[in-house]
């Protein structure tokens, strides 16, 4: 589906990643590690990452540091979203969002309900913009992150991907890579 402009300047943004889980360390944290190296063969940066076991407070310090950074551009948050008693990042995220993408989570459970059925209606992924920064908060499975990776957030960070992407939108600040 993917149509690319090989004319575009090719844009690399600065991303960072939030695994939000309290079972998950920097030893198996299969998730992050999906997206850390994701961001890279696409040709960005992953300059930040971290873990947080849920607290919504420590949640919003996080994405507030990272939002407050003008070098990052992308935030991606993986866990926390799901049908659970612990779910803490839509309390946490969605009051620092100056705009919601309601198209990004309707997108996610349609892509996800395409995988593994009517379960993908107990996810609240959801994405925003807040102080100039894009931001993703998906479910934290692998399988999860890969759906939204591979189907939206690859495409939507990609330059040259027409008809319009975000990308785009930081040209002036990103770097643009040599074709």
């Amino acid at each position: 589906m993917s149509k690319a402009d090989p004319n575009a300047p090719r844009v690399s943004l600065n991303c960072a990643v939030l695994t939000i889980s309290d079972s998950r360390t920097a030893e198996n944290d299969t998730s992050g590690d999906y997206l850390g190296e994701s961001i890279g063969a696409a040709g960005h940066r992953c300059v930040r990452r971290a873990l947080s076991s849920g607290n919504m407070y420590e949640l919003r310090k996080i994405v507030s540091d990272w939002i407050a950074d003008g070098e990052v551009q992308v935030v991606i948050t993986n866990g926390g979203t799901g049908f659970t008693h612990q779910k803490s990042t839509g309390a946490a995220i969605t009051p620092l969002l100056d705009m919601t993408l309601a198209g990004f989570g309707e997108l996610f459970r349609h892509l996800s309900y395409l995988e593994i059925g009517s379960s993908s209606l107990q996810s609240d992924a959801f994405a925003g913009v807040a102080n100039d920064t894009l931001i993703f908060c998906v479910p934290g499975s692998t399988n999860a992150c890969k759906t939204a990776w591979e189907g939206i957030i690859k495409e939507q960070l990609d330059s040259t991907h027409r008809p319009c992407n975000f990308a785009t939108h930081y040209l002036n600040a990103a770097d643009t890579l040599s074709l």
